[in-house]
């Protein structure tokens, strides 16, 4: 009798033992990166704890992400001194090659490939000699396009200026959707044509329909509508893409805070957006066509505190969510649970 309390007490201990380690310690694997925590309440995605291959390739602040969906690379732009600005991944999380070439402070990026040709994208919002731009890039850093005046904020149409430009998003026909800026002179949306003139402009600070409190990210729907991310006022505002025409907007959804980032998934059913100081992502319903109806979110995606997502990317082909994170620093990957809900095969 005396020998079976032992061994039931024995067994009671170990396992207390565990809970303990579990509560206090976690897994090996999350031990290793602590900012890997999340909850969902609608499971859509998971992490990919594979990727990068090695977190220490992460040596600044990470601010901005952009996937070449076309060549399967990932570009994660960086902040700090002495370091790479600017990082090249495969989709597999494999390092292939850093470059720092005019880069002085990157904020965003897009990248925009074709069978002929890579690219990629920064706003730059540096006071050196490269900032106040927004600049094209190959894969390999070498500079090929430079817009606004390098060094000088402005607010000036021609020659056209920036002043601190937050993001930009470059359709398949090559027009641009720059939201300028970030905290700066302007706050304005700018549609640029593929030869680089001025096709219509919105904005200006203030609160009311078409204008901005720092227009901070930018994307465009399936159907010809740009959202941005209309931070400081806390809402999504959404214009046509031909004429600039002012379509509506949507707060209901960020009562706590502003948008930092907005992308719409492959098959066009949802938003995801990024809240910076809450640490979260949102994944809202995308509204039909014609119709802007009201702002639902399916799902989210709670990170730990001081996390502070910045700016995200979708890969067009898989669908997987890459979120740059300048509280962490560093990028995270998520992957959809099921590739049939977002209307693409892996």
């Amino acid at each position: 009798m005396a020998r079976r309390w032992v061994c039931a007490a024995g067994v009671a201990l170990f396992f207390a033992c565990l809970v303990l380690h579990s509560h206090f310690c976690g897994p090996a694997v999350l031990r290793k990166r602590p900012f890997l925590k999340w909850r969902t309440e609608k499971m859509l995605y998971r992490l990919d704890l594979g990727w990068p291959r090695f977190s220490e390739y992460f040596t600044g602040v990470t601010f901005c992400v952009a996937v070449d969906s076309l060549n399967g690379l990932v570009y994660v732009a960086q902040r700090g001194d002495n370091i790479p600005k600017v990082l090249v991944f495969t989709e597999d999380g494999y390092l292939l090659r850093s470059w720092n070439h005019t880069v002085d402070t990157p904020h965003g990026m897009f990248a925009s490939s074709t069978p002929l040709e890579q690219s990629v994208w920064i706003t730059d919002v540096g006071s050196g000699s490269y900032g106040h731009t927004v600049k094209k890039y190959n894969s390999f850093g070498d500079l090929v396009q430079v817009l606004g005046t390098p060094g000088k904020k402005g607010t000036a149409l021609n020659p056209l200026q920036f002043d601190n430009p937050a993001e930009l998003y470059v359709e398949d026909t090559e027009d641009i959707y720059i939201v300028d800026g970030d905290g700066g002179l302007n706050n304005r949306l700018i549609k640029l044509s593929q030869n680089f003139m001025i096709l219509w402009l919105r904005g200006e600070n203030g609160t009311a329909p078409a204008k901005f409190n720092i227009p901070h990210s930018v994307t465009l729907d399936s159907v010809g509508r740009v959202w941005v991310a209309d931070r400081g006022n806390k809402r999504l505002q959404v214009f046509d893409k031909d004429t600039g025409e002012w379509l509506g907007a949507w707060s209901s959804c960020f009562t706590e805070e502003g948008p930092s980032s907005v992308r719409f998934t492959p098959d066009g059913k949802y938003l995801i957006v990024a809240q910076l100081n809450l640490s979260r992502l949102s994944i809202l319903a995308a509204p039909p066509t014609g119709n802007l109806g009201h702002c639902s979110v399916i799902s989210t995606i709670q990170l730990p505190d001081q996390v502070l997502p910045h700016l995200l990317e979708i890969d067009r082909k898989t669908g997987a969510v890459y979120v740059a994170e300048i509280g962490a620093k560093q990028v995270q990957k998520f992957v959809p649970l099921n590739s049939h809900v977002f209307g693409f095969s892996v």
